[in-house]
């Protein structure tokens, strides 16, 4: 209390002083002594008067501007204890999404590569998951295409995330162009494979953590969200030949060096291999997409059996022009499904009788989005066999049966 004490005794100077002026006043030595005695009674109700307060009132007053920006220092360690001990949904959500990272980034490599084009060096670095793949033993790196392409096994390193950081080179390599999924066997002891996850359960508003080297910055964890499915028709760039889009879009930070790296869900499983961004400056703007699993997988497998993607084929040509006032004149509440503008000779379609501005339904009991979603279903549906379309012809609908054949017979025909 020594700030009490000192006020308390600034009141009885003062008023002290008071009372020496005021002996002028009182003439007689007993008018002295009231007055002595009635300042003692009001100094002594005072004292009283402070004391009560600072003892029962001054405690209430919790919110004194002292108090409201410093902590008392012995509520600091109860404090800590408190959050030592919390268990919520947050604290639960953040230690989850730790073992996720933990179990998955020894999975991921960096990668860098150098090519020659026109004259110059070029040096490319992205990232991969290591996988297994019942089609073939050994061990493998899963990338992008874009990020090896043109690169001699020699001039692509793959290090090894920290605490192991070794150095690999591939032993061969395999790519498809139609997906930009690259596959880079490595032959070296004590590497952790990633395991595949179903993109096709994969919901809107999934939680999900892309991991890579952005930037260069290997072991680099992102948090995001499942945004959209089935992303298709995007422009991923000059050159870009991928036929096959079917994008899983989030927006977890994804940046230049990310590609090829996975995108995993909250069971750790690899859902999406991450592959490009939408940005205007470059950079990460909330909008990165990637490869479904499914599709990756499947690419991965055909690969490594058979050295190359066998995709299936009907043999027609779609309208990529199909829009609301086209769908309209066939009687269509709004453009779905895909538009036949052409069926060639001695091919699927053909021997299925399929026709001319047949607007084509469902594929195999999936509603078609559009053109470049059936050609997504088709060409990914295994060799020979045989499909239900649902097709719009005459303003009524029909059912056809068709075998469909291996695309690379037409190509060669062509």
């Amino acid at each position: 209390m020594p700030r009490c004490d000192n006020r308390l005794h600034t009141r009885v100077h003062r008023n002290s002083d008071a009372r020496d002026r005021s002996t002028s006043v009182f003439t007689t030595m007993h008018g002295f002594k009231m007055k002595r005695h009635m300042t003692l009674l009001l100094c002594a109700a005072s004292l009283a008067t402070g004391m009560v307060w600072g003892r029962h009132v001054w405690p209430l007053m919790g919110t004194s501007s002292l108090q409201a920006r410093a902590p008392r220092f012995d509520r600091t360690e109860e404090l800590y204890k408190e959050l030592a001990a919390e268990s919520g949904f947050v604290v639960r959500a953040s230690d989850h999404l730790t073992k996720v990272a933990t179990l998955t980034t020894p999975s991921v490599v960096h990668l860098q590569s150098q090519r020659q084009m026109r004259g110059r060096q070029i040096e490319e670095t992205g990232s991969g998951i290591i996988m297994s793949s019942p089609t073939k033993a050994g061990v493998f790196v899963v990338s992008n295409r874009h990020v090896v392409n043109g690169s001699r096994p020699e001039d692509i390193s793959i290090r090894l995330s920290a605490p192991d950081g070794r150095v690999l080179r591939p032993t061969k390599i395999w790519m498809d162009k139609d997906t930009d999924v690259a596959i880079l066997q490595v032959n070296a002891a004590g590497l952790q494979a990633g395991k595949w996850g179903d993109s096709d359960r994969l919901k809107i508003g999934h939680m999900v953590l892309a991991l890579g080297s952005p930037f260069g910055l290997s072991q680099s964890v992102t948090f995001g969200i499942v945004s959209a499915k089935g992303r298709r028709s995007l422009r991923l760039g000059s050159g870009s030949d991928v036929l096959n889009q079917d994008f899983i879009q989030t927006d977890a930070a994804i940046n230049p060096g990310n590609s090829g790296g996975p995108l995993i869900d909250m069971h750790g499983r690899v859902i999406g291999i991450n592959t490009a961004i939408a940005s205007s400056s470059g950079g990460n703007e909330g909008i990165g997409f990637s490869i479904p699993s499914n599709l990756v997988r499947k690419v991965m497998n055909e690969l490594l059996a058979y050295g190359r993607v066998r995709r299936a084929y009907l043999g027609v040509k779609l309208d990529s022009q199909f829009d609301a006032e086209t769908a309209a004149r066939f009687r269509l509440d709004r453009a779905r499904g895909a538009r036949v503008v052409e069926v060639y000779a001695n091919t699927p379609a053909s021997k299925a009788d399929i026709d001319i501005d047949d607007i084509i339904l469902t594929f195999d009991g999936i509603r078609v989005e559009d053109e470049n979603h059936l050609i997504n279903l088709v060409s990914l549906t295994d060799l020979n066999r045989t499909v239900s379309l649902k097709i719009l012809r005459d303003g009524r609908e029909i059912t056809v049966r068709v075998q469909l054949g291996d695309r690379s017979d037409l190509e060669r025909r062509s």
